[in-house]
């Protein structure tokens, strides 16, 4: 065991992550978002709530996803 006054805080923990690691993360995050989105939507496609899978759908723009006729679709503006 060490001494409380031989320990640097400063150097515990994870090192900082690079600026290609934090781009690969909000990548990945951003395409987590955008499956569970689509699964939210065609969800609410199956059970009959075409309305409201629209209104979630122009909610949510960043998904990409639009609802056309009771089914999801890529958007395409």
């Amino acid at each position: 065991m060490e001494r409380i006054s031989n320990i640097d805080a400063f150097l515990l923990g994870r090192s900082p992550l690079s600026e290609q690691e934090r781009n690969k993360l909000r990548w990945a995050r951003y395409q987590q978002q955008k499956e569970d989105g689509y699964q939210q939507l065609a969800e609410l496609c199956s059970l009959g709530e075409y309305e409201l899978a629209k209104q979630l759908a122009n909610r949510n723009p960043s998904w990409g996803y639009e609802v056309v006729n009771g089914a999801v679709m890529e958007r395409t503006d």
